[in-house]
Formats: C-alpha cells, structure tokens, sequence
C-alpha cells in the first residue's frame, strides 16, 4: 500500500523547498581540476589543483607497492577572481614534490582534512639525456566536443606517455574551464601537462590561463623551456603578435627571453647532452587552410614580425632557423598538417629519396584537430610545395624522442578508431646551424 505523508508535513516539506534551493551554499572544500607538471627539476613534479573554499594545500603519496600516503608535502594557495560578470572566487593550490626517484611510480591523493581528491598515480620522470620519452601533443581540444578525450585517457591511463603537450586553445571564462579542467583531469592528474596559451585564453588577459597552470620558470606560463631526454623544448606566446592591447612590451620581452634560451641551448656543451630543440606555439609560420588565418599568410606575423608597430616586431622564422631549432609544433588550425623541410617559404629537405634525413630546415607540424566546437577547418584545395600531408579527421599526435639522431612522429585519427594515419622518421646527425648547409 502507498504511504500517505500527513498534509501537514508535506506542507513543512514544500516551505523548505525554496531553501533547499536557495539555501546555503555547499560546503566547496572538495580538490577538483587536479593536474600535474614538471617544474624543469630533476626529481621534482608540481601537483595544481582548485577549491572554491579556502583550506590548506597538501599532497600525501608514497611510492606504489609500498605504504599509502606515508610521505606529505604542503604548498600555497592563491585566490583567483575570475574578471567575468560573476567575478567567482577560487583558489588555486600548488604542491611541488621534490626528491622523487627517477621513473618510479607514485600514488598521491590532494587536499586537506576538509577534503581529499580521488586516488592517483605518476611516474616521476628520468633526467637521463638517454631517457626516450613519448609524448602525445594536440591543440584546440574544447570542452563541448572533446572528440579525441576517451582515447587519450585510455593510452595516458595504460601509461603510453611520459608528458602530454597541450598546444594552445583551452577554453577561456571560468565557468567553462572549470568544466574542461574536470574533462581533462582523467589525463592531466596522471602525467605532466604541459600547456601554452592559444586565442580563447585571451579573455581578460589571459588571467585564467596564467592562474590554471603551473610551468616552469616565473612567467605566468606564458613562455618558458625545459629539458627531457636529449631535447630541450621550448613553449612560447603566439599571441603576443595579435593581442598588442595588452602591451608591446609583452612581444618583446619574449623575443629577447627566446634569444636567450636559444644562446644558451646552443652552447656546445648544452647541445651535446640535449641536441634536440623543439619549439611549441599555438598559431603556425606556414599552412594551407581555407580560412584566411596568419599562417595563409606569406607576410604572416608570427614567421615574419609586424611593421605597423614602433619599433617594428621581429617575427620568429629567421631566429629559430639562426638557432637551428629542429621542429616546431603548432596547432590552432583545426586540421592535422606535416610540412617537408621549410625556411623562407621554399622546401628544404635532407634529399629527394629522404626529406627528413639530414633536413635543410626545420620541420613543422600542426596539430590542432583534437576535438572542437568550431569543427575541422577546409584545407585550400593548391597548397604550396611544402604541404607534405593533411588530414581533416579529429585526432592528435604522438611523438617519441628515440635518441640523439631520431625521432618519431606518428598521426592518430580518432575518426578512423586509432589509425595511424601518418608517420615519419626524422633523423639528423648534426643539430644546430651548421646542420642547414
């Protein structure tokens, strides 16, 4: 038989609905948005993560196999007002872990004693320069039609990858981000993420990007290196060309920090243990979609600067070819794109039997069909001589820096259920400058 609740309780109940509704805000002292970096030291990885209640900042782990959580770390947290209407609050939290041994796997959960994260592990990363660490690396993966997410989190779960790179475009407002951050958590609490800013983190100057993310160096993420393996990778603004209300001083400090780094990688005993220099951006030099963007470009800002600027800013191509950066990865396209060889708008590559052996120039690749709302971009039907291969199908890249002379790319559509649909060797007995002639 039904139970009949009494009239008078019933009312009780739907007076307190309202409150129920309304009523007092929830208790937020739960860690979300958990991710991991690699703060550029040996032993080390940095574990982020958001709260919408202030409380302490702390990171229990152990190694795996052994005691749960038997070693702790605190850190700081900072609180991030979102400039939106809303203006919400949050706190961001940072724990660096220190003296980890190299390639062992540890288990860490996050938070305080008013609240812990799930259960997660990592493998903290050799410092070796013989270490061949892989990588998977893609832009523009947005938060409504994350179409390649599911495959990534299996593989990063399955342990396919040492680092992810995410090349530019996560989403910008706060609301959003807390959804994507969420998204990406399955794969960003297991290995380091590794991010750079893309055109929808420009909102507000770029403050939810510069407040998410935690990389190395004391630039807001914005633009910063590291080492791995034999590669010292670095991960710059494309943006600075496009977003001068923000300040020229922006575009140049860059140019001179990249000048810099690029000096200092290049110094014979620095490029002998880490031979490799690999460039990450968000908006291409070079590419051949149908959308009108910087890279259809020949006078594109970020290959060849700006004029309309006092002084003029210098654009990228010539410093990075001066530098002998061997490859350069780009997304923002929604479109899978491998170039041969290219400097100065021509073809440069090794010979005509193999391009990427002992190329002339270095190699470009644009990989920004992860999954987004916008869909895949149109490919201009005449591309120039450099278009090597192009894709529209949803996927990303992997990529595994083998040794000092080789290096493995490999294109993954998602479209396709994991088909590699492109793959190439790049091999090169000399880096640097001189490697060109």
């Amino acid at each position: 038989a039904l139970t009949m609740v009494p009239a008078h309780t019933a009312c009780a109940l739907l007076s307190l609905a309202p409150l129920l509704v309304l009523g007092v805000p929830p208790i937020w002292t739960q860690p979300e948005q958990v991710h991991l970096s690699y703060p550029g030291v040996p032993g080390s990885m940095l574990v982020t993560w958001t709260t919408f209640n202030k409380t302490e900042s702390m990171v229990e782990y152990g190694l795996l196999g052994s005691r749960l959580f038997d070693m702790s770390t605190k850190g700081d947290v900072a609180l991030f007002v979102d400039s939106g209407v809303e203006k919400r609050k949050m706190f961001i939290h940072r724990v660096t872990l220190t003296g980890l041994k190299p390639a062992a796997t540890y288990v860490y959960h996050c938070g305080s004693d008013v609240g812990w994260s799930d259960m997660f592990s990592f493998t903290a990363l050799n410092d070796s320069s013989s270490f061949s660490p892989r990588f998977a690396f893609y832009g523009d993966l947005g938060n409504e039609n994350p179409q390649s997410l599911a495959r990534l989190q299996k593989e990063t779960q399955l342990g396919m990858y040492d680092v992810i790179l995410h090349i530019g475009e996560l989403p910008d407002n706060a609301r959003i981000g807390d959804v994507f951050m969420t998204q990406i958590q399955s794969i960003a609490a297991y290995v380091p993420y590794m991010t750079c800013p893309g055109n929808h983190e420009a909102t507000y100057n770029f403050s939810n990007y510069r407040n998410r993310f935690s990389m190395p160096g004391q630039t807001e993420s914005l633009w910063y290196s590291w080492n791995l393996g034999s590669a010292h990778i670095i991960s710059l603004s494309t943006e600075v060309y496009f977003y001068l209300e923000f300040g020229l001083e922006l575009l140049f400090n860059q140019y001179e920090w990249l000048k810099k780094d690029l000096e200092e990688a290049n110094k014979p005993e620095n490029r002998a243990v880490r031979p490799w220099i690999i460039t990450m951006g968000h908006r291409p030099m070079y590419c051949s979609d149908d959308d009108q963007d910087d890279c259809t470009k020949f006078h594109s800002y970020v290959r060849l600067g700006r004029n309309d600027t006092k002084p003029p800013a210098p654009g990228l191509e010539d410093l990075f070819y001066r530098c002998g950066v061997d490859l350069e990865l780009w997304a923002h396209e929604h479109t899978y794109e491998r170039l041969w060889p290219v400097y100065g708008d021509k073809v440069c590559n090794g010979s005509k039997d193999q391009p990427y052996v002992n190329p002339k120039a270095p190699v470009h690749i644009i990989t920004g069909s992860a999954g987004c709302r916008e869909k895949t971009d149109r490919f201009n039907p005449n591309p120039k001589e450099w278009s090597a291969f192009r894709s529209t199908d949803y996927g990303y890249t992997r990529m595994q820096l083998v040794n000092a002379t080789h290096l493995y790319l490999e294109q993954v559509s998602d479209d396709q259920y994991g088909k590699v649909i492109d793959s190439i060797w790049v091999v090169k007995e000399r880096h640097g400058f001189s490697a060109w002639s």
